[in-house]
């Protein structure tokens, strides 16, 4: 159960938050019962309400057993004492049922189901007890109307909190599953499966509109030495500001992706060869230029080769891909920390 506490933090937020209604709510029944001449229930909720205020407390400092034991505890007591005291019709026993949503999110398996059948046992155990057992200190009929009605309202305004929370944290939770299966957590950037879907979609809209794209393949120099001299902590950091430099650099619809290791593609939608070197040149010299030493504490020095081609009609993806990498092997093959652009594959370069 430790276990579960730690990995659904939001669980236990909503908890904490729980506790400040509950403890409102008890504030209302002192009033409620001093009025109603029931000290007993009067007071009963005044500890409930320091039982709650410990529980937010042990919430806010990550010690949530100590702070569900108290909520279990504050209601397990405050039921079984409404109902003994002025009867089942009071609907003091509808707050056990919030346990049930509680006991799926925090226990697995074996164990919430025991905890279950424990809670509708003990749920029974209360509505017989009633049969068997006349209340303690019943009150006026109107009263315990007017009491019922109050803790049905209170619990249907709970449960409904609780579930706009469990939609509200579903949706959160797909939101980031979507954006870990298209997104380098490093970088930020599409990762290779992502941006290849987009270039691909963008690909065949060129074809429709007869608009120009260029491919840009971008390959950190001498990266593995890199991480060899400096730690593979200071590569990071490197991968980390080269992919803030080329989002600084190009368009918003710009396809900017983690192509490898240290290599990155980036699609440029109605972008020509030329235009296309000349961003590439511009990106090439922000890297070059940028002051390393200065953010990662070495005297560090990092420049990339770069490889561009133009979409002809038609064309695949993979196909243009192998003129971008012929050309980045050509920067790298001339020298590194340059930028190279061809219209075709030279055929001393051409493989079958």
């Amino acid at each position: 159960m430790e276990r579960s506490m730690h990995q659904r933090p939001e669980f236990w937020r909503v908890a904490q938050r729980t506790c400040i209604i509950a403890a409102a709510v008890d504030i209302a029944f002192f009033g409620i019962f001093l009025y109603l001449n029931s000290p007993i229930l009067a007071w009963v909720n005044v500890v409930s309400v320091v039982m709650y205020a410990v529980a937010y407390y042990a919430y806010g400092k990550r010690m949530n057993g100590l702070g569900t034991f108290l909520v279990w505890t504050e209601v397990i007591v405050h039921a079984t004492l409404g109902t003994v005291l002025i009867g089942w019709d009071s609907g003091f026993h509808y707050y056990l049922l919030m346990f049930i949503p509680a006991l799926a999110v925090t226990m697995r398996g074996t164990a919430a189901v025991v905890a279950l059948i424990a809670l509708w046992a003990f749920y029974l155990a209360l509505y017989f007890l009633d049969f068997w057992q006349p209340p303690l200190q019943p009150i006026g009929e109107n009263a315990l109307l007017g009491i019922h009605i109050f803790n049905v309202a209170v619990v249907f305004a709970m449960f409904s909190y609780l579930g706009f929370f469990y939609a509200k944290s579903i949706t959160s939770a797909n939101r980031k599953l979507n954006r870990l299966a298209s997104v380098d957590e490093l970088t930020q950037l599409y990762n290779r499966r992502q941006a290849r879907a987009l270039a691909e979609t963008e690909l065949s809209r060129a074809d429709r509109t007869n608009l120009p794209v260029a491919l840009i393949l971008l390959d950190i120099d001498h990266f593995k030495l890199i991480n060899d001299v400096y730690g593979h902590d200071k590569g990071d950091h490197v991968l980390e500001y080269i992919a803030k430099i080329m989002k600084g650099e190009l368009r918003q619809h710009d396809i900017i992706g983690r192509w490898g290791g240290e290599e990155f593609m980036i699609l440029l939608p109605e972008t020509d060869l030329a235009h296309a070197e000349y961003i590439g040149e511009r990106l090439r010299s922000a890297i070059s230029s940028y002051a390393w030493g200065t953010d990662l504490g070495h005297d560090l020095q990092v420049t990339a080769s770069i490889g561009i081609s133009q979409h002809k009609e038609n064309e695949t993806l993979n196909r243009l891909l192998k003129r971008a990498d012929t050309a980045l092997y050509m920067s790298k093959s001339e020298g590194r920390n340059r930028v190279t652009a061809i219209h075709e594959i030279p055929k001393h370069l051409v493989t079958n």
